[in-house]
C-alpha cells in the first residue's frame, strides 16, 4: 500500500505557496501526493513534479471536466472535440508531472444534469474517449482511475455496478476506477460488496470520511473497507481526501462551504496514523 493525500485540502491549484505544507506531508511519512490539475500548463507541472520528487514524494493527479462546453460525452461534435482536447491536456500535464495515476471524474461536467441517467450513446462516446486515453497511458507507463461520484454531483457514473460495467466496456488494462468511500457511502448499500464487485478494476482507493473531514472521526467503517480491499488483492494507492473551505473549482458540485478539519497538522497526522494502523490491522 502506498499512502497519499489529495492536495485539494490545500487548494485547487498547487504552487510555491503550498510547498511548506507539502514538506510537512513528506516529513509525516506519506508516500505520495495527489495533485489537482484543473488549470495551468505542462511546464508548471514539470516544475512541481521536480519539487515533489526532491521531497521523496511520488506523484498522482486528479482532474475534472471543467464545463459543459468541453464535454467529451456531447452529441455536438465541436463540443465533444473540445472535451477530447481537454482530456489530451490532462495527459500532457500528467506526463509532465510524472503522475503514476490520473484519477478524478473526467467523464462529465460536475454539477451538470440532463434529467435522466446516461444514454447508451453517451456511454459509447465516453468509452471511446477513455480507451484512447488508456492506450496513451499504457505507452507512458501510468494508469487511469476514473472516479464515480454520488447522484448529487453527476448523473453519469454513481455505483460500482455502473463503474464495473463501464470499465469492462472500455476494456483496457490501463483503465480502472477510483473507488471513493464518501460517494459509495451515499450510493451503495454495502461497501464491502461494492468493492468485491469492482474487484481488480480498482486502481486507486480514495479514503474520504462521510463528512469529508478527518479520516476516522466519522461514520464510515474503514476497518471493513481495508479488510475488503486487501482481500481483493488491492495493494495500490490509498489516498486521503478531505476538504477545507470551498474550493472554487469544485464548489458548485461539492457544496463544501466550511472547513471540515480543524487545521492541517491535525488532518495530516491523524489521518496518516489512523490509516497506517488500520491497514496493518486489517
Amino acid at each position: 500500500m502506498k499512502l497519499g493525500i489529495n492536495l485539494l485540502c490545500l487548494g485547487g491549484h498547487i504552487d510555491e505557496s503550498h510547498l511548506p505544507q507539502i514538506e510537512r506531508i513528506a516529513a509525516i511519512g506519506y508516500d505520495h501526493v495527489e495533485v489537482p490539475v484543473m488549470r495551468g500548463t505542462p511546464d508548471h507541472y514539470a516544475w512541481l513534479g521536480e519539487r515533489l520528487a526532491a521531497l521523496g514524494l511520488g506523484r498522482a493527479q486528479t482532474s475534472i471536466v471543467p464545463d459543459v462546453d468541453a464535454n467529451p460525452l456531447s452529441d455536438d461534435a465541436s463540443i465533444r472535440q473540445r472535451g477530447l482536447d481537454h482530456l489530451s491536456w490532462i495527459q500532457d500535464c500528467a506526463e509532465a508531472l510524472g503522475s503514476e495515476t490520473i484519477g478524478g471524474p473526467y467523464h462529465a461536467p460536475m454539477g451538470h444534469f440532463t434529467g435522466q441517467g446516461p444514454t447508451e450513446a453517451e456511454i459509447n462516446r465516453g468509452a471511446e474517449a477513455h480507451r484512447a486515453m488508456a492506450e496513451r497511458a499504457a505507452r507512458g507507463g501510468y494508469k487511469l482511475a476514473l472516479e464515480h461520484l454520488n447522484r448529487f454531483e453527476t448523473y453519469f457514473l454513481n455505483t460500482m455496478a455502473q463503474a464495473r460495467a463501464y470499465a469492462d466496456k472500455v476494456d483496457h488494462p490501463a483503465f480502472g476506477i477510483m473507488y471513493d468511500t464518501f460517494h459509495a457511502n451515499i450510493e451503495e448499500q454495502d461497501q464491502a460488496e461494492a468493492m468485491r464487485h469492482l474487484g481488480g478494476k480498482m486502481h486507486v482507493l480514495h479514503v474520504s470520511e462521510n463528512d469529508r473531514g478527518v479520516v476516522g472521526r466519522g461514520q464510515i467503517d474503514f476497518a471493513t473497507v481495508f479488510r475488503t480491499a486487501k482481500a481483493t488483492g488491492f495493494d495500490g494507492p490509498v489516498v486521503v481526501e478531505a476538504f477545507g473551505a470551498g474550493v472554487p473549482e469544485l464548489a458548485a458540485a461539492t457544496r463544501v462551504w466550511r472547513p471540515l478539519f480543524p487545521d492541517f497538522e491535525t488532518l495530516f497526522t491523524e489521518s496518516h496514523d489512523f490509516i497506517r494502523r488500520e491497514w496493518e490491522a486489517a
